[in-house]
């Protein structure tokens, strides 16, 4: 194969992983909903074989799982999986937090007052709802990480722990009244971060992650119950 035929295979995976990622973090895709490689390629209207790079583009990144012999289903993310999740994320963003406060700059605390305010209304209106983020530069998580100016521990989250993040909350969107508990915690850690108070922003985001993390165990508990 050729060079070009080559990268354009890849430019082809490329875009089914896209497509893919969208569908199963949107939870058009279902945790544990098998993913055929016939019927995505009939899909995709492709060969069999950007496919499965595909598939294994979403493995790599912790959303999808691929069992010998048996094919590709979208992870289901379990319990003792979910809470090593929330501790790697504990650390790392501890240490986003403490990175963007040392590195804060005259436009920091506008930035994060401007974002927050949008939060802010948005949970007004949904008051008992969870605390549901978009993406991109709407995150407060995302946000922090690329104020922290690290662009290792940036790719890092944003390709490979959020999305499996994300994919956990598929399941379990409505922590219920969370959201205005959470819009606080993010208001501390931005004021800590503004002041350039690397020491308190990190506190308070470890902290704000081991509260998210008992809200969702609490869901996690409670979603075991009703299958018994």
């Amino acid at each position: 194969m050729s060079t070009k035929q080559e990268d354009s295979r890849g430019l082809v995976s490329e875009r089914l992983a896209s497509e893919l990622r969208r569908d199963i973090l949107d939870g058009r895709l279902a945790p544990g909903t098998r993913l055929g490689e016939v019927a995505l390629a009939e899909r995709f209207d492709v060969s069999r074989g950007p496919v499965r790079a595909a598939l294994n583009l979403l493995n790599e990144i912790g959303i999808v799982t691929i069992v010998p012999n048996s094919g590709a289903r979208v992870r289901v993310i379990g319990r003792e999986d979910a809470q090593a999740l929330y501790e790697v994320r504990a650390a790392l963003e501890g240490e986003v937090a403490m990175l963007a406060a040392q590195k804060a700059g005259a436009e920091t605390a506008r930035r994060l007052r401007d974002l927050l305010g949008q939060h802010a209304g948005e949970i007004r209106a949904r008051p008992d709802g969870a605390y549901l983020q978009t993406g991109g530069d709407r995150d407060f998580h995302l946000v922090i990480a690329e104020m922290a100016a690290n662009p290792i521990l940036e790719r890092y989250l944003s390709r490979d722990l959020y999305p499996q993040l994300a994919l956990l909350r598929v399941k379990h969107r409505n922590v219920r009244g969370r959201g205005a508990e959470a819009l606080r915690e993010h208001e501390r850690i931005a004021a800590a971060i503004a002041d350039g108070d690397p020491e308190v922003a990190g506190l308070l985001m470890r902290r704000h992650i081991r509260n998210s993390w008992t809200a969702l165990e609490a869901q996690l508990s409670e979603t075991e119950e009703d299958r018994t």
